[in-house]
């Protein structure tokens, strides 16, 4: 993971958060920057050395799949209990407190706990303040504190768990055996804010506005009088930064959008006239449409498709730069868990060492060719998606880019399953047009996270007009999220449903069978790729 970004080096965080391996980690830093406390991710292997000159208010320790009393379980650096600042164990990072700490934690065996549970508070103070006793909390754990070390009490408990929160109130140490950063957690966020604000002692000095003065500060700084060209596809993040970069550096800014053939129906002309005609940006159209597909072809594994579209892509920005440039720096709309996906990390149980987890590759991150011919701008990687969409709406641009659903940067060509071809682009475009028009009609377009159409590569028998078919599926994919780490499927009305499927079954050619995804996230993904 990443911890070297323009912005990280600029910015001072002021809670840093070990990881340990939790698949919470990053939702915890999102937490806390909704309190506007400025929080980054650092590997649990950080040393007490580079906390002491990052000076931090306040440490985290994330959760992790590991037991602590295991033979090469992750542990901190026994220093940062040294340090004096106030930290905040969760789950398997409470356990490390009290591991390291002089305490015994054991399995608990018949006694684990997942899910939700009451918790029962002892002590309503520091961390607990204003937490009201019996509120839900998410717990999600096998093993369990036995013996406190020295001075520490217990805060709450629940029934399968004793010591479910605990404290050392003078050095101001906290421990909680459950998630408070997860929705499910109800007085979570309160916990949060008590660490964050009475513990730590945190100014909210994570605005949009600080953000936008600091990033427009450090792009001045980097770029100089530089030209910059800018890939733009369209969506919040990259709207987000061209408007971002005009404001900086005015002219300086060329936008260049690569028709791949893979946008959704009628976007590519949307998008000239928005941000040309409109805005005034200065956007080149290049048609590479052809040369795209024809890379593709005979190509079926999807993360071979996201290799083959991102070093294109970058290809052809190199190509067409030669003729609108000279340019020394490509900006990218690269995201913080654009960041995560793409070079995760995760704790390798056996050794307790940093293994490397692909979820799947962005082209705009792990894509890049080792030759890149550019140096890199990227003002939003330390952004979360919804600080991305305040970051636009701040910067004046309309709601109808900020509050778009999420595009994969690969387009239509990783929503058809195996062989792209054009037929099978043309189907899906009408198809997911579809989907998105219904989902607008029936006013849920901005209560749904994502709503679109994939398209399978099987057949199956239908009956059309009396006449036997031998046509694709439609798959309907809408999930609901906060930030897309997680997501529930959607559910839409059935009235809503029966339109979506006869009216993508009567109008688009090819088609001839409907289904719907009801698959959360996890075990599944967002997109079926």
């Amino acid at each position: 993971m990443s911890s070297n970004s323009q912005l990280e080096k600029e910015r001072v965080p002021s809670i840093v958060i070990l990881d340990f391996g939790s698949q919470y980690s990053e939702l915890i830093a999102r937490r806390i920057r909704e309190t506007e406390v400025y929080s980054i991710v650092m590997g649990y292997s950080t040393s007490a050395e580079q906390l002491r000159e990052l000076a931090p208010k306040g440490i985290i320790l994330s959760g992790g799949p590991n037991s602590v009393y295991e033979e090469g379980a992750p542990l901190s650096d026994p220093e940062i209990w040294n340090l004096g600042i106030p930290i905040l164990g969760v789950c398997y990072g409470m356990q490390v407190m009290v591991q390291q700490l002089g305490g015994r934690v054991t399995s608990a065996i018949g006694k684990a706990e997942y899910g939700k549970a009451p918790l029962h508070v002892d002590d309503p103070t520091a961390l607990l303040t204003n937490v009201e006793s019996g509120s839900t909390m998410w717990m999600s754990h096998c093993d369990a504190v036995e013996e406190l070390p020295d001075g520490f009490v217990r805060l709450a408990r629940t029934s399968n768990t004793l010591e479910a929160a605990i404290a050392l109130h003078s050095r101001n140490f906290y421990g909680v055996q459950f998630h408070p950063e997860v929705v499910h957690s109800i007085d979570g966020m309160i916990m949060i804010r008590n660490f964050v604000y009475n513990i730590c002692c945190c100014q909210p000095n994570w605005t949009t506005s600080a953000f936008i003065d600091e990033a427009i500060a450090n792009v001045r700084s980097q770029v100089g009088d530089k030209k910059v060209l800018l890939a733009l596809s369209g969506g919040v993040d990259s709207s987000t930064l061209a408007f971002l970069l005009k404001k900086a550096i005015g002219n300086q800014l060329t936008c260049m959008f690569i028709d791949q053939g893979f946008m959704r129906k009628g976007e590519p002309e949307f998008l000239m006239e928005f941000f040309d005609e409109k805005f005034n940006i200065n956007v080149q159209y290049i048609n590479a449409r052809k040369r795209f597909i024809s890379k593709l072809q005979g190509i079926t594994d999807p993360e071979e498709k996201r290799r083959i579209i991102g070093t294109e892509f970058i290809r052809v920005f190199e190509e067409e730069s030669i003729k609108l440039g000279p340019f020394d720096y490509l900006a990218q709309g690269t995201l913080y868990p654009d960041v995560i996906e793409s070079s995760g990390t995760n704790i390798d149980p056996k050794t307790g060492d940093r293994i490397a987890v692909k979820i799947k590759s962005h082209h705009n991150v792990g894509g890049l060719p080792k030759d890149l011919q550019f140096k890199l701008v990227e003002p939003l990687r330390m952004l979360f998606k919804d600080e991305v969409r305040k970051v636009g709406r701040a910067l004046g641009l309309p709601e109808e880019i900020v509050g778009r659903h999420p595009f994969p940067g690969p387009g239509l060509a990783i929503r058809i399953l195996g062989e792209v071809t054009d037929e099978k682009l043309n189907c899906l475009r009408d198809a997911d047009l579809i989907v998105r028009e219904e989902i607008k009609q029936a006013g849920l377009y901005h209560e749904i996270w994502q709503a679109f159409a994939v398209l399978l590569p099987v057949c199956s028998v239908g009956v059309m007009g009396d006449q036997r078919t031998y046509d694709w599926p439609i798959v309907v994919r809408c999930v609901s999220s906060e930030d897309g780490m997680t997501a529930d499927w959607s559910r839409l009305p059935d009235s809503l449903l029966e339109i979506m499927s006869n009216r993508i079954v009567n109008e688009v050619q090819g088609v001839n069978r409907v289904v719907l995804d009801i698959t959360s996230k996890p075990p599944g993904t967002i997109e079926w790729e």
